[in-house]
């Protein structure tokens, strides 16, 4: 299998993650126009003044740049060795699928069991990857 498919769920990962990055300013903006915040709320970060809604973009792009660097680096590694299989491309696929439906949960209604669950879904899912990923360059009868 050619390993170039395994680029299109990075791709559309790094998509969410932008998608959630340009969410930031638009929440931010809107807070400020209605009096909720001002400039030096966000001076230092962001302060104890400012409301979680506002708040919930920014902490969940946070969170497409903490563990999701896991998952570029396993894709990466697959497309380099040329061990892209369907496997593979499935588990990335459903990675990326937990991973939209974390980031709708955490930016509209927030519940933090839903999250809790998808969160670790998607992890079982990333581990799976790194695991099939082990097996087919270090125990190639077993791929």
């Amino acid at each position: 299998m050619s390993p170039t498919p395994i680029l299109a769920p990075m791709f559309a990962l790094a998509a969410l993650t932008f998608f959630v990055l340009a969410a930031i300013p638009f929440v931010r903006f809107r807070a400020a126009f209605a009096g909720k915040v001002i400039a030096s709320d966000f001076k230092l970060g962001e302060s104890a003044r400012v409301p979680a809604e506002v708040s919930q973009p920014n902490r969940n792009y946070m969170n497409l740049l903490e563990v999701p660097v896991l998952f570029y680096v396993v894709c990466l590694i697959a497309y380099l060795s040329r061990s892209v299989d369907e496997t593979l491309l499935v588990f990335a696929w459903l990675y990326v699928c937990l991973r939209v439906v974390h980031s709708a949960i955490h930016i509209t209604y927030n519940n933090v069991f839903h999250r809790l669950v998808v969160f670790a879904a998607s992890v079982l899912v990333l581990l799976a990857l790194w695991v099939r990923l082990f097996i087919h360059l270090f125990l190639p009868t077993g791929s």
